[in-house]
């Protein structure tokens, strides 16, 4: 192992004094109606009149002929032709989890009704494939058939075989995922459509026993899913979800009891201390939950219980802004990034239960402590609102990431439908092969804009090809766009009165970006111990002001820094030094007898080639301080 020692000043802010900009503004109205017309883009069975998406033709009308029953409807997951039940189920749960949070807001913005039919699209065909107590049926079509084919769904050919499970092949993933999606929705048409809310919670307990009783591994019982949506993180996840919803739908106190009692059987208090939250893993939605009952007085006898789940969802909570030893990884441009696939399916899922977490914390008067230092409810909407602006132009790229918000985003998207000419401009069949050649191939952007979809999104250098064959990231799926439904729905009804949402001024104020506060600092020629070689240093330092309050006549501003290892080498001993870090500090090592010098934290030896840490820094002045490397060493 080579190493070589460095002892240099860089200064890592070209302008030190140089105030904070308040970031580009988004019309989250209209991503939030987007989203809703990419719902109906997905949409399979026979389409209503009212059909925005007026690209799109009937498809799938024969859905379950062949056993016998009617599986027609429902949505396709991604950017082929097959009904998955798995993420689909997700999907509506987190639709229905937004319509219930900011049902006002989306009622205001005129949206509320389309939200109604996007759930109701879902539901009304989990009622169909649940014929029985225990009996679901959990995928039409068959996956490695119709990804040899490239298709509209209206010219399929395609087998449309439909696979279930029952007592005798079980699986209690998609069980309980659905029996969770039609608990939510039961709560949110309880009001308007009582009979219809019924319905679902009868069959949403149904469900719910059947996953209890017959616990399997649904991948095991139905391996034709396994290469697509295998569970990676089993089922016990699913059974708390379940439960917790069917609290929501039901307040019965077999629920409640049902979480308290399996918290530590089904893993509940296991956590990672970062947001899992995504059609695989529930934990971290069942943790803000939990919390909710918690902060509203519900829990009864069970308070101890829930406030071991609290804590499961604080740690996220911390993790996420930045504030634990376990931050959240992100990437230079200030993305989450949870995994190459399909990342912004990971990064829509945590900011809503950051947004959402953030508002029960101000319906309920409450407040989050990360390392010691009281976090603002407003820091966590912020967070939540970054991440979304991220998805929808303030990046590096300056690149949305929704199909047809701004004025670049992207042309190519993975997705059958989109990329062949519609049936209604051309009739002539497509067929398997001919898709690929004529249309999979072609160099001209799709035909057809699929509006509203959320690709899967950069990597992790915020790097992004725009190509058809991106399936990592230039393919979109309705579980991208369910959680981001209720941000959206947030942010732009942030400035109408809400009992469950601050005002839109603090929110608005407490997120501002600086577009130069991002650099990248090479030191050439540098003298080097026991090197005659030369190197160059580089990091990345991105300094993002994420929150301001006031205390009586003082203000305070708290910034966001990412450092990221743009060498090809490790990172050891480094040591920042900064005479502006006066205030609290969190996620660095402050070292004795040095009050301006810091290390990595104590847990982070090394910052690997390519990775990031982050820590933050409260200021009384909105500038960003001048941080230089004391010293480093490249291993």
């Amino acid at each position: 192992m080579v190493q070589k020692c460095f002892t240099l000043i860089i200064l890592l802010s070209c302008c030190s004094g140089c105030f904070f900009r308040q970031s580009l503004a988004h019309d989250y109205a209209q991503a939030l109606d987007l989203s809703f017309q990419y719902f109906e883009a997905q949409r399979s069975g026979p389409l209503p009149s009212n059909q925005r998406a007026t690209w799109r033709a009937d498809s799938g009308l024969e859905d379950g002929k062949d056993q016998g029953i009617d599986l027609v409807g429902g949505y396709y997951d991604a950017g082929d032709n097959v009904k998955f039940q798995f993420p689909m189920a997700y999907t509506i749960t987190t639709l229905a989890w937004g319509v219930i949070e900011y049902r006002s807001q989306l009622d205001q913005l005129g949206q509320l009704q389309y939200a109604l039919d996007a759930v109701k699209w879902g539901t009304d065909y989990f009622i169909k494939a649940h014929p029985e107590p225990n009996v679901l049926w959990a995928e039409v079509g068959d996956g490695p058939t119709d990804h040899a084919c490239w298709m509209r769904p209206e010219d399929m050919t395609t087998p449309r075989t439909a696979y279930k499970i029952d007592a005798s092949n079980p699986g209690s993933e998609v069980a309980a995922e659905t029996a969770a999606a039609m608990a939510a929705a039961s709560v949110v048409f309880k009001d308007s459509d009582p009979d219809y809310s019924s319905t679902l919670v009868t069959h949403a307990t149904q469900l719910f026993n059947f996953a209890d009783r017959f616990r399997a591994n649904y991948d095991v019982s139905m391996p034709v899913v396994k290469d697509f949506y295998g569970s990676v993180n089993g089922y016990n996840d699913e059974l708390l979800w379940a439960a917790m919803w069917l609290l929501a739908a039901t307040s019965d106190p077999y629920y409640q009891n049902y979480v308290v009692q399996n918290a530590v059987a089904l893993g509940g208090l296991a956590g990672t201390g970062s947001i899992q939250f995504s059609w695989d893993s529930k934990y971290s939605g069942v943790h803000v939950l939990a919390s909710k009952i918690l902060m509203d007085g519900t829990s009864g006898l069970n308070t101890d219980a829930f406030k071991a789940y609290q804590t499961q969802a604080e740690s996220a909570m911390c993790s996420a802004l930045g504030m634990s030893a376990t931050p959240m990884k992100r990437t230079s441009g200030g993305l989450f990034h949870v995994q190459d696939w399909n990342n912004l399916h990971d990064v829509t899922g945590a900011s809503f239960l950051i947004a959402a977490y953030g508002d029960y914390l101000t319906r309920y008067s409450q407040t989050l402590t990360c390392s010691g230092q009281i976090v603002q409810p407003s820091e966590l909407l912020a967070l939540a609102q970054q991440q979304v602006d991220y998805i929808l132009g303030t990046n590096p790229k300056s690149f949305s990431y929704m199909v047809g918000y701004g004025t670049s985003f992207p042309q190519f998207t993975h997705h059958r439908g989109a990329s062949i000419v519609s049936i209604k401009t051309d009739s002539a069949f497509v067929a398997c092969d001919a898709g690929y050649e004529e249309w999979f191939q072609n160099p001209k952007p799709n035909p057809n804009v699929l509006a509203g979809a959320v690709v899967g999104g950069p990597d992790q250098n915020d790097d992004y090809t725009d190509e058809r064959d991106n399936v990592q990231g230039g393919e979109s799926a309705t579980y991208n766009s369910g959680p981001i439904v209720g941000v959206l729905a947030r942010l732009a009804g942030s400035s109408l009165s809400s009992s469950s949402s601050s005002s839109g001024n603090e929110l608005s104020e407490s997120v501002m970006h600086t577009n130069d506060s991002t650099s990248t600092y090479a030191q050439q020629n540098q003298q080097i111990r026991g090197e005659t070689d030369e190197y160059d240093l580089k990091l990345d330092i991105h300094q993002e002001l994420v929150s301001r309050w006031r205390r009586g006549k003082a203000r305070f501003f708290k910034v966001l820094c990412t450092v990221t290892n743009r060498n090809e080498h490790a990172v050891e001993k480094l040591i920042l030094t900064s005479d502006g870090l006066k205030g609290p500090v969190i996620g660095l090592h402050r070292l004795r007898g040095r009050k301006n010098s810091f290390t990595l934290p104590e847990k982070l030896k090394a910052l690997q080639a390519g990775e990031s840490f982050n820590f933050t820094y409260v200021s009384v002045k909105a500038m960003k301080a001048d941080i230089s490397v004391k010293q480093a060493l490249l291993v």
